[in-house]
């Protein structure tokens, strides 16, 4: 993966775009655990947070906005690595909160909220490890509130991990390829060295064809 990214860089500054690849977030791992966040937060509140209450809306939006960010800030790549790294915070972030309604769920009906390592824990990552088209299916998730509550709030966290992984590499190409601004100017310095370059052979032209 690294190795084609690295040739991939170096195809796109060899031919000078500025605008670079973009918009891939369906393939992000980050994205995939989101939306399965996502899908599950609207299964949960459907059966367990009454649909009148603001509670309800605001899971919802949560996480939804985990995975909308990260579809917003990949297609703003294109221009903006600063958007892109904003908006993927905004989604993690998104996250977090609606983590803390999960664990509010529990803690308010006297529930018991897993340890990361527990046995539960371990076979809802093992479950939701691979990529299933069947993930969001309603019959998948569970019908006890503690149980559904807990896979949750596993998901989140696997989510969140991914995205704090994205983040450090976001930030780390930043650093070492800076933006689409910079690239804009260096490409400007460019065209502006071979058009004085130019005008400086057409005027060394001219004045070899005197007599």
């Amino acid at each position: 993966m690294s190795d084609k990214s690295d040739r991939s860089d170096r195809a796109d500054k060899a031919s000078g775009r500025l605008i670079l690849p973009h918009g891939g977030y369906r393939k992000l791992r980050s994205f995939k655990a989101a939306q399965l966040v996502y899908d599950g937060t609207v299964v949960f509140c459907h059966r367990f947070v009454p649909r009148n209450t603001r509670t309800h809306d605001q899971m919802v939006q949560a996480a939804r906005s985990g995975v909308q960010n990260i579809a917003e800030g990949s297609l703003a790549s294109a221009t903006s690595k600063k958007t892109e790294l904003k908006l993927t915070g905004v989604a993690r972030a998104s996250l977090e909160e609606l983590l803390l309604d999960y664990e509010d769920f529990l803690r308010q009906r006297g529930l018991r909220l897993w340890q990361k390592d527990e046995p539960q824990a371990l076979e809802v990552r093992r479950k939701f490890a691979s990529d299933r088209s069947d993930r969001s299916d309603r019959s998948d998730w569970p019908g006890d509130p503690e149980v559904f509550a807990n896979t949750m709030i596993c998901l989140i966290n696997q989510a969140s991990y991914l995205l704090r992984r994205q983040l450090e590499r976001l930030e780390q190409d930043f650093l070492e390829k800076g933006g689409f601004t910079e690239r804009l100017y260096q490409e400007r310095c460019k065209a502006r060295s071979l058009s004085d370059k130019s005008d400086t052979s057409d005027r060394s032209d001219k004045k070899e064809r005197k007599p």
